[in-house]
């Protein structure tokens, strides 16, 4: 996790802009599609910059963590202009310091693209969330064509590098090594993005 946390203070303060068309194309309807099916108390893994900020509901108490220092610098400033303003912490998604059940809502976007140990970092959510809790997940994952896939396989290794984010996970068969239900996958733009519910096994 070290070197994802130096990889993402690195590219902090260009993070928007490296991500800049794809967000205004198609992240940010995905984003406000996603949070609008949080309620109560929401945890957000990986906060990044706050991009996600203008849409957290409004009145709901939102713990938002992210391993780089960077990153939270970023969000703060965002949150400046938000209505609702959440509670920044620095954390491992690995190793989450919150009590067992403590959320009514887990959600993470792009994130488990970029952490170490994705089965890991899913189990903690298991661990966090209560057990009518709501996971939604919005992830790039591999494609499953066989020649795009095999090219982000070999484009993995320079971009995992360079930029801290892996392209070839299979971040729905993850959730599911985790002990998670898989309640719903929704495939966006082709199979290269989904979004992803999920929740304690009953």
């Amino acid at each position: 996790m070290n070197r994802t946390r130096a990889t993402y203070d690195r590219i902090s303060a260009v993070y928007d802009l490296m991500e800049a068309v794809s967000e205004r194309m198609l992240f940010r309807r995905w984003r406000r599609e996603l949070f609008a099916m949080a309620s109560g108390r929401i945890l957000e893994v990986g906060v990044g910059t706050g991009k996600n900020i203008p849409y957290y509901p409004a009145g709901s108490r939102v713990f938002a963590i992210d391993v780089s220092q960077g990153m939270l610098q970023r969000a703060c400033g965002r949150a400046r202009r938000a209505e609702c303003k959440p509670r920044f912490i620095r954390m491992d998604a690995q190793q989450l310091g919150f009590k067992k059940d403590s959320f009514d809502t887990v959600i993470a976007t792009f994130v488990y693209c970029s952490v170490p140990d994705p089965t890991r970092g899913l189990i903690e959510l298991e661990r966090v969330c209560k057990p009518d809790s709501r996971i939604l997940l919005l992830e790039h994952v591999r494609s499953a064509g066989r020649i795009r896939g095999r090219i982000m396989d070999a484009a993995n290794p320079l971009l995992a590098r360079l930029a801290g984010f892996n392209t070839n996970r299979d971040t729905v068969g993850n959730v599911r090594r985790a002990g998670l239900e898989v309640t719903a996958v929704c495939s966006l733009k082709g199979d290269l993005f989904k979004r992803i519910h999920a929740g304690r096994k009953l």
